[in-house]
């Protein structure tokens, strides 16, 4: 996608020149917007799925709000009461405020993890209850049918914590209520706080003077009369080069 918006601007990159743009910048990028973010709602979802990376098992941790904003997201080998507990420090860790409601499903390891570190929450296990955690995994298995799945946790982890980081700066919570008005507003600011994090608006004015400068100096080419610098309208040639040869002749005459 990334490769077809700067095709349309006229800059041909690779895509290994985006994977090395996202591996340098997007660690400060989904900082600038986590900084940025307002404070989340105080009811945490939290799923985990599986993830088969170069062969081997692995477990995708993933915490949501109640409107579906991504909390944090952890790559882990296990699937125990300690996974569960990294990822509940790693939450309170970066949380502004205590969550009032912790809604899981089924696995014991969520329990046995909130035992163990004696949080106050509210717990509530069902399967039903968690749509908004498992709904968020599908974006996720959307880019890694895309990336022929990922090639080690290490790469999982960082892709994944900028890519949520992201969708978050564009997501509008629950879209099937909000009006055409509002999602416009939405895009606006997210689009505008994107360009100031990515500094996008010094490059296109970068890329635009430099465009401005090549068409000048093409249309200096075009307009060039013939004969004008050894060559014609149409180039250097044969014809350039005749008309050089007679003008020297001439003045030896």
């Amino acid at each position: 996608m990334v490769e077809e918006m700067l095709a349309a601007r006229g800059i041909c990159v690779t895509y290994e020149t985006v994977r090395q743009w996202g591996k340098k910048f997007g660690k400060a990028f989904s900082d600038q917007i986590r900084q940025r973010a307002p404070a989340r709602c105080d009811k945490w979802h939290m799923d985990e799925v599986v993830v088969s990376i170069a062969g081997e098992q692995h477990w995708l941790w993933r915490a949501v709000d109640q409107n579906g904003f991504v909390l944090d997201v952890l790559v882990q080998r296990r699937r125990d009461s300690r996974a569960a507990q990294q990822l509940m420090r790693r939450l309170l860790k970066s949380a502004v405020t205590s969550p009032r409601v912790m809604i899981t499903d089924r696995l014991r390891s969520y329990g046995a993890a909130r035992a163990k570190m004696c949080l106050r929450v509210e717990h509530r296990q069902h399967k039903g209850l968690n749509n908004r955690a498992e709904n968020s995994h599908q974006p996720t298995r959307r880019r890694e049918r895309i990336m022929k799945r990922f090639k080690s946790a290490r790469q999982a982890q960082r892709f994944l914590s900028v890519h949520d980081q992201v969708a978050n700066l564009f997501h509008i919570p629950y879209p099937e209520s909000a009006t055409a008005d509002f999602r416009r507003a939405s895009c606006e600011r997210a689009f505008a706080a994107w360009r100031e994090i990515s500094k996008t608006n010094a490059t296109v004015c970068l890329f635009s003077q430099t465009n401005r400068v090549s068409l000048a100096r093409s249309s200096l080419k075009l307009t060039m009369p013939a004969g004008a610098g050894g060559c014609d309208a149409r180039g250097p040639g044969d014809e350039g080069r005749r008309g050089r040869l007679a003008g020297n002749a001439l003045r030896k005459r």
